[in-house]
């Protein structure tokens, strides 16, 4: 088995930081501090073959899944997307993944020939949106390259075995990462060959449309890291049996068509990670056995300087693929700046090789991974980590990250929670990309910058002072209205609170502080603490609207020996914890959906305790994004964490929990983060049949923390229409979203869509 010391020296501190003297750094918590401002290493510029530019802030793929029209031309939702963040002030922004590759991988085109990504392939009409969003960016002062892939091979969507009649692709015969009985047939060379002549007329087309440079998707286990990872690229015949041949002869050949002065930058993963991540788990689980011997460092970094001779201009680097996604897409829980030594590694090597770019210029290393905190940020460009800091989530998070920055408004920058829910995850999912906090991204088509000031100002009663009641509140005032937001407890916040309160949801606590002080300093909010309110108050306060945004309600089940057993209630816990018991060593958890799951990690990582968490369904977190639903039950289990899945508690009794264990075969494995869950809108043929097979169990508990039973409570809404408090009544966040509550990303949406037009 290969590993490298450093990645998984890496790989194995992703879960345990917080145990560490970690706050404010690489490695640790990020916060929106200015204690380095002004960020002259930010904002200073930077040469890239001929191309100079503005700052060394680059806007990472964010893939544009659905921002094109079927045929793949770039639709006005994109254009307006990317130019919110050209005027946000971005140096150089990147585009999501375009496929060139149409006809060859059945997964980047549906069925009749439609494409769900952008496509600069084929016409006159797609080049049109091109040439439009390159002058648009260009008239904003930003550049702006092309992210071009080979392909999604193994990672894209098995469904065109149904829909189109073709297997997925591969380097060689690989598993599909979504269902892995499906099989991924070998590209034969000559389709090789087509894929790397469209990448130079792809390459060749931008140039002439203006876009300002080129962008290989290079990592993450899509088809240009399948073709060149012995990982999966297990050829014994023909000249890509030598994983390095496509690579470089797909540079040499963008380098051809578009001449010397093209820029062009490569995004590559240092290591898959895959045996640092999985260990014995690579010769055991049937999948991951394919993907043994993938390249190491020193294998990465020799393909990094043959790509350079080959003609590649700049490269970022990160750690990992999908089959580990938490690393490619670091979430909530994982520290700031991860892969800082990892930028540091291959800017190193560089440097002590010589190694230039065919223009004769160093070769810029672009550090990615929460990188979203200005000082963390400009300390690592100033400690020369690396050239240029990578900010996706963060500018979609906040468009204007890079110009409040450079204004010394720190403060004032909405902070990226890490959820991935709206950036990643409703992609996946069959949407487009948009965000958690900012409820304009992705819909900058449809939402001014700022919304406009009301025509009548009305007196507005909100209750609950939670995510969707306080964000409607501020957008509502500073339209003109007068806003009084009513607050049972005595803290603002709602469940926030508790799901901010693990030291690994620092990304949650930042947007809290950031959210709490906007509604400070929002003229015409007034908050009441410790006032709840009933009809009968709203109908006296004679308002002209009331928005319901009270949340939800605890509604335990009771268990049979209850007085046997000692609780909590998990979202209690989570924000008092001076309650936990310090002789409570062994604690079972009941439940394992976001909250389950997320407080058995907090007391198994930052209280150190031995926990169980157990889940009635079939799957953990169901629902989460990969990312983070992977990061926790990998690092719960390293931590000595166990969980079971398919189980209902039955009982308390004195010093143990007694469950129904179903132990069928087609129960799946609660600790597998190498396959996903796949979309409930996607039946899985394959799948083996469910059967009943519960067996009596008992688990050893000093403690049961409650975790189950939260609905939202639309009970005030509904009475409250009923007895017409106001002309207008209505109910956002989880106080509508009775069945999933907790979704900050629908709270945030509903809140702002009503606040703009009420």
């Amino acid at each position: 088995m290969k590993k490298d010391v450093l990645v998984q020296q890496l790989v194995n501190s992703y879960g345990n930081w917080v145990r560490t003297d970690c706050e404010n750094r690489q490695g640790g918590t990020g916060r929106m501090t200015k204690e380095l401002y002004p960020y002259t290493s930010l904002f200073s510029p930077i040469q890239i073959n001929k191309l100079t530019v503005k700052n060394r802030l680059v806007m990472a793929p964010m893939g544009n899944c659905q921002m094109a029209e079927e045929t793949g031309r770039p639709n006005d939702k994109m254009l307006r997307y990317f130019f919110a963040r050209a005027e946000g002030g971005v140096g150089l922004l990147t585009t999501g993944l375009i496929p060139i590759s149409h006809h060859i991988d059945a997964s980047v085109t549906e069925k009749g020939n439609f494409s769900y990504f952008p496509r600069i392939d084929g016409t006159r009409t797609n080049f049109m949106g091109w040439r439009d969003l390159a002058q648009g960016v260009h008239a904003r002062g930003s550049r702006i390259f092309i992210q071009l892939t080979p392909g999604l091979g193994r990672v894209g969507n098995p469904q065109c075995l149904l829909t189109k009649f073709q297997l997925p692709v591969s380097a060689s015969l690989n598993p599909n990462f979504y269902l892995p009985d499906v099989p991924c047939r070998p590209l034969t060379d000559l389709e090789c060959d087509k894929i790397i002549a469209n990448a130079g007329q792809a390459a060749m087309d931008a140039k002439v449309m203006g876009l300002d440079g080129v962008y290989l998707h290079g990592h993450e286990g899509y088809l240009l890291d399948q073709l060149t990872s012995p990982a999966f690229n297990r050829r014994k015949i023909g000249k890509y049996a030598d994983w390095q041949r496509f690579g470089v002869d797909l540079i040499k050949r963008i380098r051809e068509k578009a001449g010397p002065d093209y820029p062009i930058m490569y995004r590559i993963d240092l290591s898959l990670a895959l045996e640092e991540t999985y260990g014995d788990r690579m010769d055991t689980v049937k999948t991951l056995k394919h993907f043994r011997n993938g390249r190491t460092i020193a294998d990465t970094l020799d393909y990094m300087e043959n790509l350079v001779k080959a003609g590649v201009d700049m490269f970022d680097v990160d750690l990992g693929c999908y089959d580990n996604w938490w690393l490619p897409h670091p979430p909530a829980g994982m520290p700031a700046g991860c892969f800082l030594d990892v930028a540091k590694v291959a800017k190193e090597y560089f440097a002590a090789r010589g190694v230039k770019s065919n223009a004769g210029l160093p070769v810029p290393i672009v550090a990615v991974g929460k990188l979203g905190y200005p000082d963390i940020a400009e300390k690592a460009l100033r400690d020369g980590k690396a050239d240029m800091i990578m900010l996706g989530r963060p500018v979609l998070a906040d468009e204007n990250w890079c110009n409040k920055a450079y204004a010394g408004e720190v403060e004032e920058i909405r902070p990226c929670i890490g959820c991935q829910e709206g950036c990643v995850n409703e992609f996946v999912e069959g949407g487009h990309p948009q965000c958690a906090v900012n409820p304009r991204t992705g819909f900058e088509d449809l939402y001014a910058a700022e919304p406009p000031k009301a025509e009548k100002s009305k007196k507005i009663a909100v209750v609950g002072a939670g995510c969707a009641g306080l964000n409607f509140a501020i957008t509502a005032a500073r339209r003109g209205h007068k806003v009084e937001v009513f607050e049972k407890s005595d803290r603002l916040g709602g469940k926030m609170n508790a799901a901010g309160a693990p030291l690994s949801k620092y990304d949650l606590n930042n947007y809290m502080q950031w959210l709490f002080a906007q509604v400070k300093k929002t003229k015409g909010v007034k908050v009441h603490l410790n006032t709840p309110v009933t009809t009968e108050d709203l109908k006296a306060g004679e308002y002209d609207a009331v928005v319901f945004a009270n949340g939800s309600r605890e509604g335990q089940p009771k268990f049979e020996g209850a007085d046997k057993m000692p609780t909590a209630e998990a979202m209690h816990l989570l924000t008092h914890p001076e309650e936990l018991p310090a002789d409570a060593k062994k604690i079972v958890v009941v439940g394992g959906g976001a909250v389950g799951l997320e407080t058995a990690y907090w007391l198994a990582t930052e209280k150190q305790r031995d926990v169980t968490c157990v889940e009635m369904l079939e799957y953990f977190e169901d629902g989460a994004c990969t990312a983070n639903r992977g990061h926790l039950i990998h690092y719960f289990e390293a931590d000595g964490g166990k969980l079971i899945n398919c189980a209902r508690v039955l009982r308390f009794e004195a010093g143990h929990v007694v469950m129904a264990h179903n132990r069928s075969k087609a129960v799946p494995d609660p600790y597998c983060t190498w396959t996903p869950i796949i979309p409930k809108n996607v039946e899985n043929p394959l799948a083996p049949k469910m059967t009943n097979e519960e067996v009596i169990e008992q688990i050893p508990a000093d403690l049961v923390v409650l975790a189950i039973g939260n609905r939202g409570d639309d009970r005030p809404f509904l009475e409250a229409q009923q007895a017409h408090v106001a002309p207008e009544v209505h109910n956002i966040g989880d106080s509508y979203n009775t069945q999933r509550p907790g979704n900050m990303w629908q709270a945030t949406k509903a809140a702002y869509n009503l606040a703009v037009r009420i």
